[in-house]
């Protein structure tokens, strides 16, 4: 891990704009509700292999991507990369559908703790004392919203798992994040496009029924995936992943205020306390990070 403080701030606004766009991105899943997940998963999945061709063609050429895929280990890491993050998008994507933001929101609580522990146990990294709060409120919290919830939160446990793995996978790769991201959509789109095919025979499916509105929404989701994910990429190449997880709490809260106040999804009192510790757990983080920050840009 480089000490360079750019590079440090580099990640840090990498991380946070990924994060913000993720939350946001919410709204945008909304409008496509009419069609099932799958079908939007095959869509954001080919639209995405679209977006990222362009880019590279703009760049110039393929073949730091071709040198990468030469690259045994380089490709074992995409495919779990791969994975994990089919898993992770379908996974959002049902408890969108399916109005369960509040589970959404509590897949990506957990997925901090996991990214956390992920890098302590597999990459070495320590954790400082302001870290090891933000992990006892996070788990504090983490317990009370699941006793809230009443139930095993299946789609949460999916979210949270991959990626947290997903993270990790994305640490370890070297080569560049538009590359390690084409190499992705490589293998997930000859499947994408064959679970496209099954489904548009059915009169409710995005060939059948979208509007002009929604077949933009619907080649918008490559840009809208990429974007982000690009950008978290580069944070990962930059950031410990023991302060790039902590980061990840900006999605569940924006998730949480989006399915409370946007989208009326009911709210008890025990999970406003387990978000109110979240919420404890992000002023510690923004105050750990900030003086990372001015220790970095000492001489």
């Amino acid at each position: 891990m480089s000490e360079n403080p750019r590079r440090f701030r580099e990640g840090i606004l990498l991380g946070i704009g990924a994060y913000v766009i993720w939350g946001l991105v919410t709204i945008f899943w909304k409008q496509l509700v009419d069609f099932r997940a799958g079908e939007l998963i095959g869509w954001r999945v080919a639209m995405s292999f679209a977006t990222l061709a362009a880019l590279l063609a703009v760049r110039g050429g393929m073949a730091p991507l071709l040198q990468a895929i030469r690259s045994p280990a380089s490709r074992s890491l995409v495919f779990v990369a791969a994975l994990t993050v089919v898993v992770n998008w379908s996974s959002y994507i049902l408890a969108v559908v399916h109005e369960h933001l509040l589970e959404a929101a509590l897949g990506y609580f957990l997925s901090p703790m996991g990214t956390v522990l992920l890098g302590v146990a597999v990459m070495g990294e320590k954790l400082r004392p302001p870290q090891y709060l933000i992990v006892a409120l996070a788990t504090a919290a983490i317990a009370v919203i699941s006793f809230s919830y009443g139930h095993v939160p299946w789609i949460a446990l999916l979210i949270a798992g991959s990626w947290s793995i997903y993270s990790l996978v994305k640490r370890r790769l070297t080569i560049a994040a538009v590359d390690s991201l084409a190499m992705e959509m490589v293998v997930l789109v000859v499947p994408a496009v064959i679970l496209i095919a099954i489904l548009s025979p059915h009169t409710d499916s995005v060939i059948h029924a979208a509007t002009a509105w929604q077949w933009i929404l619907v080649a918008l989701t490559g840009p809208v995936t990429v974007i982000p994910l690009w950008m978290y990429g580069a944070a990962a190449q930059r950031l410990p992943m023991t302060q790039l997880g902590p980061l990840q709490y900006i999605v569940p809260v924006v998730n949480f205020l989006l399915g409370w106040l946007a989208y009326d999804e009911s709210v008890d009192a025990t999970t406003f306390v387990g978000f109110g510790l979240i919420w404890v757990a992000l002023a510690v983080l923004g105050l750990d990070l900030g003086n990372e920050a001015r220790k970095r840009a000492k001489p």
